[in-house]
This record gives structure tokens, C-alpha cells and sequence, in this order.
């Protein structure tokens, strides 16, 4: 994850309304030539000696496959060039290939936001490749894969599926086991509840918690940290204190965070909860640790796994960073609750595959892709020492060794946080931003604005405000299709 940059659309979809046209007529004219289809009865090698170009970015399973393609080779004879990139050069290169009509890449890391929402026209529906009885399917069926995670990476306005779910990181609330162990019943008497994270702790007890922990013990500098730096992380970190309080960032929000479109609506942050939400935000971020203004996640995890603070809401998958600074010494509950619910921000990606590749191409993407997110890929990922990316597949939650797994002593780190994502990815719990085109735009004003009401140069209600009307002014603008 990393931040949300923003490039000229228009110039890229001067070439979307043409893809497959202009896919076509490159082939007709021998302007690219397709690879070669082997005949054989085994569909996973009907490639074989083809090359796939996979775009993404350096995330933890990607990290995990690159390092052991092997599998993937004996099995199909294809070959695999992956190429990370940091994610707005990312959107920008795959962009360019859609716009020109290429298929440099063939299968795309595609963040719901920066590439599924603006140019999904562009990817190829997935459904059609799963049904072909030429290639071959889903291990499971697309219901294998965690529903809400499948609507809100691979759709888009629609039933199409444009993209696999292949990544799972979501906010969880992280602490110190071992420090409210010892401190509990103390604090118990304190506070006049029992102070055990879960989801039924609410985030005026986690306040409480944290001005505990700042004012009673010197086992950690500060009760609480959180990733509030002018950035993507900031919208990130409020988001869920936002939803908890029943505000939201437009009308019908789970619709338009599970499905998307183009058309969202005006923007509700100007509204009573919005507001109630910001106030209690700015209160937290008062008591937490000063350095928080400057931390993304990548700053906030070291506080956390160095003890500098005793608890903090992050992205789930540091949970093996955080085992392998403290062993035994952190838990996992979902984020407390609000007036109105837990919620829990999910930012998961998919795979896909460019629309401008050839048939031979696309079914040796198919392959990769398939394969990349099958319940064994995603299970050695999780074994490796590599990566360490959580599955997106309910069947590899339900294996007695990732079972196990939950418990400690664990040789897969971050299953330990499975109770909490599971229940943080149920509906009513999960926290899914605006699946929408323009949405780069709309984080930069909600973190900027939020950063100047963190530094005092606004109100609460003013920030709302302003931010609703910046939504209003980038959405009205349209998206040109």
C-alpha cells in the first residue's frame, strides 16, 4: 500500500473506447504476434514456452511467488517476469499500455482505486475465462473466494469480475498482550470496565485505555500511536472512526465501496456524524503519541513492535513483523466500536489481465493468475519466509494446519490475527472507501484537510465541511468513459 497518486486519465482513455478494436486490428495487421498454442490434452501446458509479464506492487505475496515460481514453471512450462514498482508508476505504465493498445503487461496488480475504478474497460471479464472449457478453472469457484473481498477488489458497477482477489491487508486493532495482562485488573478498577480489546470496546474506552497508559506506567512512552502523517494513511486511519460513528463519504456507501461508480452522489462528510466523528479524532490524536503526525503505517509498526506504545490500529499483515520483534507478546482484536458499529477499513487488491492481450496470451495469463491465487499458492505464501500475504480463499482458512496456526507457537505469523480479519471482513464490519474514478483526488483533500485540523488551522466542522465540498467540486467534474 502505498500513496494514492493521480495521472491524466483523459489521456489514456482517449484509447480505452478502442480497446478491443484496437487489439484486434494489431493482430489482423502483424503489428504483435500471438505466442504459440501447444496441442495437448493438459490444459496447464498448452502454453508452455510462452513468457507472461506480471505488474505489481512489492507487496507480501508477490514477494512470496517471485521467490518460488518454480511450481508455476513445472507445471505449465510457462516463464514469468514479474516487475514491482512503486504503486503510482504502476498505474501510470499500465495506463499507458491500455491507452496504446499493448499488453506489455498481461497481468496487472490492479488497485480498486487507481486501476480497476478508471479503467476497468480496459481488463478482461474474468468469468469468461473461468467458464472456458478449454482452460482451466477455479479451484472452487469464484465462491471460494471471501465475498465481500471478491465485490470489492474484482467488480465494478456490475457482475463482471475484472480481477482475483490476491491480497487481504486490513486495519485490526494491535496491542500488547502481555502489558494488559499484567496492568488488567488495575485498570479495570480505574477505567470501571474490563479493558480486554475486542470488538465490543467502544472508542471512547480506548481512549480511556490510552490516557491509562499514558498517565499510570512507564512500560511504554504512550498508551497509543496511529498513522496520521499528510497522506493516504491519514484518510486510512480516520475512515474508520468515521464509519464507526455512522458518518460516511457519500450516500449508499457499502454499495458504492463493494460495487463502485461513476456517479456517487454528494458528498455526506458535511453531516452531523461526520462531524461527531472528526471531533472525537482530533481528541484522540491529542493523547496519542506526538510522532503520529508523522507516521504513515510503515512509521507506525516500529512504534508499536519497538514498545514505544502499547496498542495501535494497523494493517493486519504486520503481525509477523511484530512475532518476530516480541515474540508472544502482541494480540489482535477487531477496532472498537462507535455509536453506530466496528468498523474496519479492508485494502485489498486483485489480479487481472490486460484486455489488449491476444487469446494465446490471455490464456497463458489466465494460467498465472488462476494459479497465483489457488488455495496451494496462497497456502505457501503464507509457509513463506519470503512474504507472508494472508489468503483471500475461505478453503485455506478452514485447513486444519492454518487452523492450528491461530494458536500459538505459530510457523504462520500472521494467521495469528485470523479471528479479528474475519470478523472484521464481515458486512457489517468492514470498511470499504469510495470504489469510485475520481477517488485520488477526493483522498488528497480528505487527508489534507484532516492533517490541518490535527495541526489546529481548522475546526472539526470546518474540515467536514471544506472536504465535502472539495468531493463535491471533483465529482461534479464527471469521468470521461
Amino acid at each position: 500500500m502505498t500513496q494514492r497518486g493521480v495521472i491524466d486519465r483523459r489521456t489514456m482513455l482517449r484509447g480505452a473506447a478502442a480497446l478491443a478494436a484496437f487489439s484486434g486490428l494489431t493482430a489482423a495487421c502483424g503489428g504483435r504476434q500471438d505466442v504459440a498454442r501447444v496441442a495437448t490434452d493438459d490444459r496447464w501446458r498448452q502454453f508452455a514456452g510462452a513468457t507472461v509479464n506480471f505488474v505489481s506492487e512489492n507487496t507480501a505475496p508477490t514477494a512470496a511467488i517471485a521467490a518460488n515460481l518454480r511450481p508455476f514453471t513445472e507445471l505449465t512450462g510457462i516463464h514469468v517476469n514479474i516487475i514491482t514498482l512503486e504503486l503510482t508508476a504502476l498505474v501510470q505504465k499500465v495506463a499507458l499500455d491500455l491507452a496504446g493498445g499493448e499488453s506489455q503487461y498481461h497481468v496487472i496488480y490492479a488497485d480498486p482505486y487507481q486501476v480497476l475504478a478508471p479503467y476497468s474497460k480496459g481488463l478482461v471479464d474474468l468469468r469468461e475465462l473461468a467458464n472456458d472449457p478449454r482452460l482451466p478453472g477455479i479451484e472452487g469457484g469464484f465462491g471460494d473466494f471471501i465475498p465481500t473481498q471478491l465485490d470489492a477488489v474484482g467488480r465494478f458497477g456490475g457482475d463482471a469480475v475484472y480481477a482475483l482477489p490476491y491480497d487481504c491487508p486490513t486495519i485490526v486493532w494491535q496491542y500488547r498482550a502481555d502489558l494488559f495482562a499484567k496492568h488488567h485488573d488495575r485498570m479495570a478498577d480505574d477505567l470501571g470496565f474490563d479493558p480486554t480489546p475486542s470488538g465490543e470496546r467502544t472508542w471512547e474506552e480506548y481512549y480511556r485505555i490510552a490516557r491509562w497508559f499514558n498517565d499510570n506506567t512507564d512500560d511504554v512512552a504512550y498508551g497509543t500511536g496511529h498513522q496520521a502523517k499528510q497522506h493516504d494513511s491519514l484518510m486510512c486511519d480516520f475512515s474508520n472512526v468515521l464509519w464507526s460513528y455512522g458518518g460516511d463519504y457519500f450516500g449508499d456507501g457499502e454499495r458504492v465501496g463493494l460495487y463502485g461508480t461513476v456517479e456517487p452522489g454528494p458528498c455526506r462528510l458535511g453531516s452531523d456524524a461526520a462531524v461527531e466523528a472528526a471531533e472525537f479524532y482530533q481528541r484522540l490524536l491529542a493523547i496519542a503519541d506526538p510522532s503520529s503526525r508523522t507516521w504513515d503505517w510503515n512509521g507506525l509498526a516500529p512504534a508499536l513492535s519497538s514498545g514505544r506504545i502499547a496498542m495501535c490500529p494497523n494493517w493486519h499483515e504486520y503481525a509477523a513483523a511484530n512475532e518476530q520483534a516480541m515474540p508472544g507478546k502482541f494480540a489482535y482484536a477487531p477496532m472498537p466500536r462507535g455509536p453506530v458499529r466496528s468498523a474496519n477499513i479492508f485494502g485489498g487488491t486483485g489480479i487481472a489481465i490486460n484486455g489488449n492481450t491476444l487469446p494465446n496470451e490471455r490464456g497463458a495469463a489466465w494460467l498465472f493468475a488462476n494459479w497465483a491465487t489457488s488455495p496451494a499458492t496462497q497456502l505457501a505464501n503464507l509457509k513463506s519466509d519470503a512474504g507472508g500475504g494472508t489468503p483471500t480463499r475461505t478453503s485455506v482458512y478452514e485447513l486444519p494446519e492454518v487452523k492450528r496456526a491461530e494458536h500459538r507457537p505459530s510457523a504462520m505469523p500472521n494467521i495469528l490475527t485470523a479471528p479479528a480479519v474475519r470478523k472484521a471482513w464481515e458486512p457489517a464490519n468492514i470498511g470499504l472507501r469510495p470504489k469510485i474514478p475520481m477517488w485520488n483526488e477526493c483522498d488528497t483533500a480528505i487527508y489534507t484537510q484532516l492533517s490541518r485540523m490535527l495541526a489546529g488551522d481548522v475546526s472539526p466542522a470546518d474540515a467536514m465541511r471544506e472536504t465535502a465540498t472539495r468531493f463535491d467540486r471533483i465529482t461534479e467534474r464527471g469521468w470521461v468513459s
